[in-house]
């Protein structure tokens, strides 16, 4: 899919009501930064450190932990690499603390104030917004960005309404190079009651070779 290259920056993205229907910026932006992303790590933040459970791993050799998948069913062209549908435990839409870990690299250039704006919603409705700075990155070098949500308390009845309807709760992921919108990804979530859930096995990633691939697209 050819996509026009239009200008798209922070305050733009802050101010959308809903996903958007496609992608506001090519695959090819980010290929002047070089910027690959290697690995992603979701955990539940609890006070003791060694304690916190992680929910969802995967990146080069790291044993992928969780349920994710290409979103082929929406984009069939390369864009669907850019598009995850994860699965996840009920429980995680009452978790009022999560953290990730996104391990990084850069090209030969330097990257100056690298920013990610990540909006969720359910039914075309906003239900979470973040806005995270990484600041500057040297060129060639590995980095990785922690990020802490605190995530906005939901409603018992819109808990439910999100189990009941799998993939209608999403989220688009912005980050910007300055102001200069580099990468778009997507995500669909389905959220499964504890009960259903029949071992560890049901929640393990389709292809772990191909989530490894792709580990660039998760966030």
């Amino acid at each position: 899919m050819e996509h026009r290259r239009i200008s798209v920056g922070p305050r733009d993205v802050l101010r959308l009501k809903k996903s958007t229907n496609g992608f506001l910026c090519p695959l090819s932006a980010s290929e002047e930064h070089g910027i690959d992303f290697l690995s992603f790590r979701i955990c539940e933040e609890k006070e003791e450190k060694e304690s916190k459970r992680t929910i969802f791993e995967v990146g080069n050799g790291v044993p992928t932990i969780g349920k994710m998948e290409v979103d082929y069913d929406t984009f069939n062209d390369d864009d669907c690499f850019r598009a995850i549908k994860y699965t996840f435990s009920e429980d995680v839409l009452r978790l009022p603390v999560v953290s990730t870990s996104l391990t990084f690299k850069v090209g030969d250039q330097p990257i100056i104030a690298f920013r990610m704006i990540e909006r969720h919603y359910f039914r075309n409705q906003l239900v979470k917004s973040y806005d995270f700075t990484f600041g500057f990155c040297i060129p060639g070098s590995i980095n990785t960005w922690e990020a802490i949500y605190d995530i906005p308390p939901l409603k018992e009845d819109t808990i439910q309404e999100m189990i009941a309807h799998p993939y209608e709760t999403v989220s688009d992921s912005f980050y910007f190079v300055g102001n200069e919108l580099i990468m778009h990804n997507k995500a669909r979530y389905r959220y499964v009651r504890e009960e259903s859930e029949v071992d560890e096995s049901a929640l393990e990633t389709k292809n772990p070779a191909l989530a490894e691939r792709d580990a660039s697209s998760l966030m």
